[in-house]
C-alpha cells in the first residue's frame, strides 16, 4: 500500500479546511516548504500537493 501525504495550500499556509468550508480554515503551518521536507525526512516518497486557491477558481 502506498500513502500520500496531502499538504493542502491556501494563500501560501499549510490549511485544512472544516468539512470543505473555505471560510473554515486551520492553519497549521506558514511554510509549505518546511512542511514537505518534514514528510520527506519521514520517509514520504511523493506528496499530494492541492492548492485550494486554484481549485476556487
Amino acid at each position: 500500500m502506498q500513502i500520500y501525504p496531502a499538504i493542502d495550500i491556501k494563500d501560501g499556509k499549510c490549511v485544512r479546511l472544516k468539512q470543505g468550508q473555505f471560510d473554515q480554515v486551520t492553519i497549521y503551518d506558514e511554510d509549505p516548504l518546511k512542511v514537505a521536507i518534514q514528510w520527506v525526512k519521514a520517509g514520504a516518497s511523493y506528496l499530494h500537493l492541492v492548492d485550494l486557491d486554484g481549485a476556487l477558481t
